[in-house]
Order: C-alpha cells, then sequence, then structure tokens
C-alpha cells in the first residue's frame, strides 16, 4: 500500500471465506449504542471475498484502490476510491480487489440475532476472470 495510509493493514482474513490475500483492521466493535461494527478490509490485488449475504445488511466505503462489487444474477461493477455501496440485507454478493490495484473499503456491516453474516461457496476464478478484465 501506498506511505500515506490512513490505518494499518491488520490481520489475514481466514483462507475459506477469501481467496487470496485480504486483511482486516477492526476499528469499532458492536457494544450498547451500535448494532454494527465497523473495520477496515484491505484487498490485495487479485483477492475477493466469498460469494456471502448480511442478514441485516452492510455498506462500504472504498478508501483506496479499485476493485469490484457483484450480486447474485447482475453484472459486477467496478468500485474506487470515494464510492459508497449500500448492501441490502439478504443479498448475495461478493467484492474484492482487481487483478491489477489492491483496493481498501470501511466496512459497516450490522447484526441481526448476533449474526453479521452468512459465508457461501467461493467466487470461482471463471467468474471472477468474466469480471475483472
Amino acid at each position: 500500500m501506498e506511505s500515506n495510509e490512513i490505518f494499518q493493514k491488520g490481520q489475514q482474513l481466514p483462507k475459506k471465506w477469501f481467496t487470496g490475500n485480504a486483511f482486516l483492521n477492526p476499528l469499532l466493535d458492536r457494544d450498547k449504542n451500535n448494532e454494527f461494527s465497523v473495520g477496515v478490509v484491505t484487498f490485495e490485488a487479485g483477492a475477493r471475498t466469498n460469494w456471502h449475504t448480511h442478514p441485516k445488511g452492510q455498506v462500504l466505503i472504498v478508501i483506496e484502490g479499485s476493485g469490484f462489487y457483484q450480486e447474485r444474477g447482475k453484472p459486477a461493477r467496478v468500485i474506487k476510491k470515494g464510492d459508497v455501496v449500500n448492501i441490502p440485507e439478504g443479498i448475495e454478493h461478493w467484492h474484492g480487489a482487481s487483478s491489477s490495484r489492491n483496493l481498501v473499503h470501511i466496512a459497516i456491516t450490522n447484526f441481526k440475532n448476533n449474526i453479521q453474516v452468512n459465508w457461501l461457496q467461493p467466487v470461482t476464478d471463471n467468474e471472477y476472470a468474466s469480471v475483472a478484465l
């Protein structure tokens, strides 16, 4: 990452939910005032989440780089620094870096019944290649 980064990279995220190298720096845990958590997620070039859903939705704020966001059955869209993605509850989706650049976003993730995310199958190399051209 660039030397002017705002947040540290954090700890590597589990390979069972991510393809490539992705890292999380937790900024705010859920507490008595907030039914959400906030963290900075860094995806190295080519890294991405598995398909997944959020029972109560999520907001992504892209702060560096570029990548992709895709909902199941819809075309992927490019996301870049300054973009805000509002992900509805229960929508299958994935997000991650482009094949040539890192992606860093702030993730604001809501809880519902103590659950933030339901992980599904990996995004295949063919699925990724079809959007990462």
